[in-house]
């Protein structure tokens, strides 16, 4: 059986709060405990996030109970009543998080059959030593920095070899199967690495710093056109002579594919490669033609490939 990291942070924050409820001789300690449990989060935001949203919904419950237990005496039925309006307005001001963990914590005032400022305070020291300790451990967690930078390096590891295999493949259209393939065991990494990315922002007190998130979403973005050319390779049959110079930008492409290029020399390359294609003669027959379509159709979407990393690393 393998223990997690969560697993040990949640056992031990609902431990701490439950001792220091102890300690502070608080009615219904275990409570604290409970509420760290609930508490801990995947990632430091999401834990701060959570504290404030289930104090916010403790003030809201205290005040509709208060209201309800007053008027209907401490019964079930305002109980009941007060459930009906706290659901309600907690999901009007997207406060659901708090419904479940608050309602426990009102039942302590229908027990006790007592708004005493004493009890009111008691619960509030419940809500914030189980928040608090959850809080206090969600701080430790993995840095995902490295991880991340490696994610990167296999994503263009990747890239390079599909682009050599395209440039290997051309005129080849029965190899097309082999590099959906690939693409679709690429997609599934890129897919993780943005989990991770989301993650790693998540865990970031101050800064947003969504590089990663948006680095990721731009090589997916890059992976969508690449497929597309792939697509095309299954269509295209010419002469070596005219496919030279799409094979070289390929080439090219993958020797020098990286985080820190811009495209710009390999968008002069395919301008280049179009200027050489305009003064080849003109198809001669159908077939020839539709072929030529289809490989201009190619570069277009190659030239869009290289613009998506152009105008991330503008943007960067």
């Amino acid at each position: 059986m393998k223990i997690g990291l969560r697993t040990i942070k949640t056992a031990v924050a609902a431990t701490l709060a439950l001792l220091a409820a102890n300690a502070l001789q608080l009615l219904f300690a275990p409570a604290a405990g409970i509420i760290a449990v609930l508490s801990v989060g995947n990632t430091k935001r999401t834990s701060l996030m959570t504290a404030i949203y289930r104090v916010s919904s403790l003030i809201l419950a205290t005040i509709i109970a208060f209201i309800c237990f007053q008027i209907l005496g401490f019964n079930p039925i305002a109980f009941g009543v007060y459930l009906l309006l706290f659901i309600g307005v907690s999901v009007r001001l997207g406060l659901e998080d708090g419904i479940v963990v608050n309602s426990v914590l009102v039942t302590h005032y229908m027990i006790e059959a007592s708004f005493a400022p004493a009890l009111i305070l008691n619960e509030f020291f419940l809500m914030g030593l189980g928040v608090g300790f959850a809080l206090l451990f969600n701080l430790v967690m993995p840095d995902l920095q490295k991880k991340l930078k490696e994610d990167q390096l296999v994503i263009e590891e990747m890239f390079r070899n599909l682009l050599q295999k395209m440039a290997k493949y051309l005129n080849q259209p029965e190899q097309e199967a082999k590099l959906l393939d690939e693409c679709n065991g690429l997609l599934s990494f890129i897919n993780d690495a943005q989990k991770r990315a989301v993650l790693h922002q998540e865990n970031q007190w101050m800064a947003k710093n969504g590089y990663f998130k948006e680095y990721f979403a731009m090589r997916r973005t890059q992976l969508r056109v690449l497929g597309d050319m792939i697509d095309l390779l299954d269509h295209i049959y010419v002469d070596e002579e005219i496919i030279y110079g799409v094979r070289h930008l390929l080439q090219i492409t993958s020797e020098q594919f990286a985080e820190a290029n811009d495209g710009k020399q390999i968008l002069a390359e395919i301008y280049q490669v179009y200027e050489n294609y305009r003064q080849k003669p003109l198809p001669q027959t159908r077939e020839e033609f539709e072929n030529r379509a289809r490989l201009f159709q190619f570069l277009q979407s190659f030239t869009t490939f290289i613009q998506i990393k152009a105008e991330f690393t503008k943007q960067s």
